[in-house]
């Protein structure tokens, strides 16, 4: 994923491509449907498959680090996505999320690392590092591979700058968060 809605990749060959798309949305689309095949082309899919929508600004996050995210994850069934099973696209309430805290699941963890603010990302999860065998109950079956597509809202870093008293801050952080979906054109589709 480039600026400007171009995309590039390498072929067989390593010869170097590019695409340029008429809209963002049709960019993010066709990289949504390039990660569904690179899932569904993989014999065995024993890690997080992480494919960036858009690139976001500022440093990448790691362990530690605080974000507020806004999310929709889905069932992945048939070879594409199945229904949704949470999402908080709507809700006026964005995730808060400590990198490496282990309150989400280990895919979300693994796939999040990097990430900028202002970035989205689309995560396909194998159940190993999602709910596994024992799935959630009423809304993800037992072994469910999940796919999320993540947006992160803020950012607050743990090693941006040392305050006087050895806690660190972020500049970067912005006053005030934005949780409405409609004013950044983040959509459940």
């Amino acid at each position: 994923v480039q600026p400007n809605n171009y995309s590039t990749f390498y072929d067989d060959q390593r010869q170097n491509w590019s695409i340029m798309f008429e809209s963002e949305k049709a960019a993010m689309d066709f990289t949504k449907q390039v990660c569904i095949a690179k899932y569904n082309s993989s014999p065995v899919l024993d890690a997080v498959l992480s494919q960036d929508l858009l690139l976001g600004e500022g440093q990448g996050v790691e362990g530690g680090d605080s974000l507020e995210i806004a999310y929709t994850g889905w069932l992945f069934q048939n070879n594409g996505l199945g229904q949704v099973f949470d999402s908080n696209v709507n809700k006026d309430k964005l995730l808060r999320l400590k990198l490496g805290s282990g309150k989400v699941i280990k895919g979300w963890e693994e796939g999040m690392m990097g990430m900028k603010k202002g970035g989205r990302r689309y995560l396909i999860i194998p159940p190993a590092w999602a709910y596994g065998a024992q799935g959630v109950p009423g809304r993800v079956p037992p072994d469910s591979t999940l796919v999320f597509e993540v947006e992160v809202k803020r950012v607050k870093l743990v090693k941006e700058c040392p305050a006087s008293d050895g806690q660190s801050v972020s500049s970067r952080d912005s006053p005030a968060p934005s949780p409405v979906p409609s004013s950044d054109g983040f959509s459940a589709d």
